[in-house]
């Protein structure tokens, strides 16, 4: 006997709809999303013509309207007198979850002024899926794209530099090497996952020490994922070891206290302060 939930009995009511859909692969929607875009009224694309590929998979045969970053704030008003006593909108983006470095935020708003219901319906989204896979910090900071000029891109990865957690970029393929040398300069003592073609048939996963980090020979393609891990904390060794003792024995006459403590420093993980307090000490009782 099938039992059907409370879930399934609820019906869809009068709202706007946020609906998520695949960022690759079409098999990556949820029976709920089809579900409610096939009960819309209208639905909301940023590319009608994007959008007809997954509509026209699962036989949903909405009315669509173009709503992108250039007319959202023009459609607006004539998207809320759409809604009467029963209307259903859905807003999808091209790929993945509407408002996350899509459009839509403004729509939104205007529903809440106007006292309209606003529904997420989850589903995929490139933030998570990414994370997900990064082996980092589930604590994470999402800045989506990066801003056009360098300057100001400078100035982004000088604040979230700071931010001991993952850190979540978009980015366009083609701009990638733009920022190679920018994140060196301030994230290269971390590590990073380049993901590009998510779900998709060349889906790659590039991991990385930053400071390895080169410029690409060959353009990539596509809108890259990037995730940047969280500050690793070296494990400094408690005491010197006695061949480190002998070896700073050999050179405490030959070399300042400086150059001793860079030699041993550069060869394993003791602090730099433990080995000049030694080489100190040694140079104190000759």
């Amino acid at each position: 006997m099938n039992v059907k939930s409370k879930l399934d009995d609820k019906e869809t009511k009068k709202g706007l709809y946020l609906v998520s859909t695949p960022i690759g692969n079409l098999k990556d929607i949820t029976l709920r999303a089809i579900e409610i875009l096939k009960k819309s009224d209208y639905i909301l694309c940023e590319d009608t013509r994007i959008s007809q590929n997954l509509l026209k998979k699962y036989e949903i045969n909405g009315k669509l309207i173009s709503n992108h970053k250039f007319n959202e704030k023009k459609n607006v008003s004539k998207i809320i007198e759409l809604f009467n006593d029963s209307s259903i909108i859905s807003l999808i983006s091209d790929a993945g979850t509407p408002c996350i470095s899509d459009p839509g935020a403004i729509l939104v708003n205007e529903c809440i002024k106007n006292n309209i219901k606003v529904v997420p319906v989850p589903g995929a989204s490139a933030v998570s899926s990414a994370l997900s896979i990064s082996g980092f910090s589930e604590k994470f900071f999402f800045y989506g794209f990066f801003p056009e000029k360098k300057g100001e891109i400078k100035k982004i990865l000088e604040v979230t530099s700071k931010i001991n957690s993952s850190l979540i970029f978009f980015i366009s393929a083609k701009k990638m090497n733009k920022i190679v040398p920018l994140l060196k300069e301030h994230f290269f003592d971390r590590k990073i996952v380049i993901c590009r073609e998510i779900s998709k048939l060349y889906e790659e996963f590039i991991r990385l020490d930053i400071d390895k980090l080169e410029l690409f020979k060959k353009n990539l393609k596509g809108e890259l994922t990037l995730v940047i891990s969280q500050k690793f904390t070296k494990k400094v060794s408690l005491e010197l070891s006695e061949s480190d003792k002998r070896d700073i024995k050999k050179m405490i006459n030959k070399f300042s206290l400086k150059e001793i403590t860079k030699i041993i420093n550069k060869d394993n993980k003791i602090s730099k302060k433990k080995i000049y307090d030694y080489c100190l000490k040694l140079k104190n009782e000759n």
